[in-house]
Parts: C-alpha cells; sequence; structure tokens
C-alpha cells in the first residue's frame, strides 16, 4: 500500500489493519551493535495500548511484540527488524449492522472512493490500531536518540475546553490524561465523564519537546526538519493543525516581538520553536498539535450508504471518549523517527 513508509536513512512501513491477524513494522537503517530487547519496546507498547481507564477503548489487547528480525545476542544488527504485534481481541461483529454505511468522521467514504473497497472492521488500515507499530519503530528511534543524548517528552496540554496552567513533567505519567498539570488533568476527567454521559466525544491540544538536540538538522528546501515534522504528525489520523514554537499567535506579533534574539550565552527566546529557516537552533524544539474528538461517538447521525442512499447511523462498539492520552506515546514516537532520521542524514552530509 502506498505511502505506507516514512523516512529516508532510517526507514519505518507499518502493516496490518484493525481487525486483521496482526500489525506491526519493519524499521531499516538501524544503527547496528546497539543493545535493545522487547522490553525496550514493550515499555513504549503499554504506554498506548487500550484499556487504560475510563474513557479509553476497553478492548483487551495486551499489544506484546515480538521481534522476527533485525536481533541477535541482544543487539541490532543493521539489517531490517521486523516487529510484530498479534491481534487477540479482534471483534467486528459491532460493524455488521453498519458495513454498508459510512461512519461520520471516519475515513470509509473516502477510502471507498479511492480504492473501491474498503475493510470496514473498525477502520480497517485507517484506524488507531495501526499506530502500535509506529510506537514499536519510535522506540528503536528512541533508543539510539538515547544514545546521542536527546530526548522526547510530549503531553496533554488541554483537552474538553480545559487546560493545563503549569508544566509538571512529573505528572504526566501520573494522571489518566498523560497531562502536565494533575490539577487540570483532573477538571479534563470530570469534564469528558460528563460528555460521556450524552455518547459523545472531546478533543485536546497535545504538546511536545525535544530537548538535547543539535543545531544544524534539516534539509532544505522542501525536507525542512519542521515540515518533516509537521508531516510526521498529520500522518496521525486524529491530528488536524500543529503549530511550532509561538505558532499561530506569531500572527498578531510584531517582528520585534517574534524574532529569537542572540547573545554569547545563546538565543534570548524560543519563539521558533527550536527551528529556523527549517534546520535546528539547538534550542529546545516546541511544537502543540491539535486532537480532533473522536469520530465514533453512540448518537444518531445522518449519512449515506455505499449506493448513496441516506441513512441514519449509530456507531457502537469501544472507542476512546478522549485520543489525547494514548496518542501521546504515538506523538513521541514519529518524533523519535523524525530526529534519528536526521542525525543520519545529516551524518550522510560529510560522508
Amino acid at each position: 500500500m502506498a505511502g505506507s513508509s516514512f523516512g529516508h536513512l532510517f526507514r519505518v512501513t507499518t502493516f496490518g489493519e484493525s481487525h486483521g491477524g496482526a500489525v506491526g513494522a519493519v524499521v531499516d537503517g538501524v544503527t547496528p551493535q546497539v543493545p535493545l530487547s522487547c522490553e525496550d519496546i514493550q515499555t513504549q507498547l503499554d504506554r498506548r495500548k487500550p484499556g487504560q481507564g475510563f474513557m479509553t477503548t476497553p478492548r483487551n489487547e495486551p499489544d506484546t511484540v515480538q521481534i522476527l528480525s533485525g536481533i541477535f545476542d541482544g543487539r541490532t544488527t543493521g539489517t531490517p527488524l521486523i516487529m510484530i504485534l498479534y491481534n487477540s481481541d479482534a471483534d467486528p461483529s459491532a460493524y455488521d449492522d453498519i458495513k454498508d454505511m459510512f461512519r461520520p468522521g471516519h475515513a470509509d467514504y473516502t477510502y471507498f472512493q479511492k480504492y473501491g473497497i474498503r475493510d470496514w472492521r473498525g477502520s480497517g488500515r485507517a484506524s488507531g490500531r495501526e499506530t502500535a507499530g509506529r510506537v514499536a519503530a519510535g522506540a528503536v528511534a528512541k533508543k539510539l536518540l538515547h544514545q546521542r543524548g536527546v530526548s522526547v517528552l510530549a503531553y496533554t496540554l488541554r483537552a474538553g475546553g480545559v487546560a493545563c496552567e503549569e508544566f509538571d513533567p512529573s505528572q504526566i505519567e501520573r494522571n489518566p490524561m498523560r497531562a502536565c498539570d494533575g490539577k487540570a488533568a483532573a477538571r479534563m476527567m470530570d469534564r469528558i465523564a460528563k460528555v460521556m454521559e450524552d455518547n459523545d466525544s472531546v478533543g485536546g491540544v497535545v504538546e511536545c519537546r525535544i530537548s538535547g538536540i543539535q543545531a544544524g538538522l534539516g534539509e532544505p528546501v522542501f525536507d525542512k526538519l519542521d515540515a518533516e515534522l509537521a508531516h510526521a504528525m498529520l500522518s496521525i489520523g486524529a491530528v488536524k493543525g500543529v503549530e511550532f514554537g509561538a505558532g499561530f499567535s506569531a500572527a498578531e506579533m510584531t517582528g520585534s516581538e517574534h524574532n529569537d534574539e542572540m547573545t554569547s550565552d545563546g538565543f534570548l527566546t524560543n519563539n521558533a520553536g527550536g527551528i529556523i529557516g527549517g534546520i535546528s537552533t539547538g534550542n529546545e524544539i516546541l511544537f502543540r498539535l491539535a486532537v480532533k474528538p473522536t469520530s465514533s461517538i453512540a448518537r444518531e447521525q445522518k449519512t449515506t450508504d455505499v449506493s448513496g442512499a441516506e441513512r441514519t447511523i449509530v456507531t457502537e462498539g469501544r472507542h476512546d471518549a478522549c485520543i489525547c492520552p494514548r496518542i501521546v506515546p504515538v506523538v513521541e514516537a514519529m518524533a523519535c523517527i523524525v530526529a534519528e532520521d536526521h542525525y543520519k542524514r545529516q551524518a550522510a552530509l560529510f560522508g
């Protein structure tokens, strides 16, 4: 399937469908002789897997990773790394009654228009379950970046109209929202609980920070570092917008306000979000994502079927009321993949 691969020198291809036999990833361009275990990958997959709190899908998938190739004696070999996660709780029966109808907000209609056929079992390839392969691949990139002194941290900044008022990294893995403000997380969950009573869902904003990255990464003109990060983030199904640094607020600033002045000690501000001219400045890279509300809601909605007839649909099944908490590790994974790819491209520049 065209479009299932991402990256240049560190290249990731994901495979599998939501209710098929398995999902996973093939990673090429892995640095050889790097210690890597299933536990390194499983730790990140456990952050993404279903069943994490009342607002996430109760689908019971252990998401246990198996490495089929690319590892020998606990170290990477430099050959393609293949990781697979077998689906153990697939249940397409919830879609039997609506398989001929297009669910609002989903890719049902567009996939059908493109291919003339679609996997109606929980969105098939367009399902959020596809991101499990990304997280597995991102865990490999994270391990490689750790050796470079680079760290990537994402978290929920806003959800259901409730915004974090402080940034406390220690709170992120201590609350079900993966929010950087524990008190705000509690208010978010209250809001989501009320929305769930109305068979509805909410969206939010996820923020990501890449720290310790060197200056000079990025490939002008078309492969700018921010352009490739934006590409990576917008390839995640629920993401509808990306902004770096000051982002859209830059439209209301003057040049003197937005410019990041420099001294011998470095930049005085970071309105550019750590990237200027598509190349990293050495500052922390900072960006935010707009995450849409979950499309699957148990409410009557108008739609059409494959014959074009108007219908009414209610989407039953196992779905997240807010995608933000489980999209956080996906965001980190894609950021890691982009960063590692650009480190390798920079090294190749100098032979």
